[in-house]
């Protein structure tokens, strides 16, 4: 199967002022069709500047980075991908319907479609019913989940979401959860990136660990469970580790 997402030798720095960060170290990864990737590490192991170099914001030193068989940075990528930041800006006096309609302008999508297309997305998200109202009136909640419209306005093949799950109530988070398990199964490829372990462990199919710019572990969710707690079996006899477990012991190790 061909990857949807190809990242190859990637290496990436920056700097702030005289300094140089060096940020990626050479990192490999892959995402398929279908597939919700789990991105995960501690603050600054390189997880924002791996979304920002997949979205062509940032121009890797060395390596390469492929979505949908065009570099990254190819504009033609740039209406097949959905974006949702960690934290995004909305002008506070416009609506959720103003919102959309702009970035439905940007992605060229033609008057009838898109006002088809933001009543479903509001739906989707379940914000039909602040359709009108101004954003400065909307929760945090609600902001992030006009970011996850405005995400999937042009119905991309490919979304990034970073840190989808910020500010939501866990009636919230459930409700985001069940939207990103039905657009995997609608075909899309999801890159996720997130903090919250709990909800990388019950969506995604496969994960990446990062740590100082280096890929630590890239498998099946259930493989990387499954081998962790056969070695708990085989020592002590019962207990199951969780992906916070794993996560914990493989920066740990890689740091000893």
């Amino acid at each position: 199967m061909e990857p949807v997402i190809e990242i190859k030798n990637l290496h990436a720095e920056y700097r702030v002022g005289r300094e140089k960060t060096v940020a990626l170290k050479g990192i490999n990864l892959r995402a398929y069709k279908g597939e919700i990737f789990g991105f995960i590490g501690p603050n600054g192991a390189g997880k924002t500047t791996t979304i920002n170099v997949l979205l062509g914001f940032m121009r890797p030193t060395n390596g390469e980075a492929i979505i949908l068989d065009e570099k990254s940075s190819s504009l033609k990528n740039r209406f097949r991908i959905g974006y949702l930041p960690e934290t995004a800006y909305y002008y506070p006096y416009l609506t959720p319907s103003k919102i959309l309609t702009m970035y439905g302008k940007l992605f060229r999508i033609d008057k009838i479609t898109l006002n088809s297309r933001i009543d479903s997305v509001l739906a989707i998200v379940g914000l039909m019913g602040k359709k009108n109202t101004p954003i400065r009136n909307l929760s945090k909640g609600m902001q992030q989940r006009l970011g996850l419209a405005q995400a999937i306005i042009n119905d991309p093949d490919v979304m990034i979401l970073d840190e989808p799950n910020s500010g939501l109530d866990p009636i919230g988070k459930r409700e985001m959860r069940d939207i990103i398990l039905e657009l995997r199964n609608k075909g899309k490829t999801i890159f996720f990136s997130s903090h919250e372990l709990s909800e990388v462990e019950l969506i995604c199919d496969r994960v990446g660990i990062i740590d100082r710019g280096q890929i630590l572990k890239t498998e099946k969710l259930d493989q990387i469970v499954g081998k962790i707690n056969t070695k708990n079996q085989d020592k002590s006899g019962s207990g199951r580790a969780s992906l916070e477990d794993i996560f914990v012991r493989t920066i740990k190790d890689k740091r000893a």
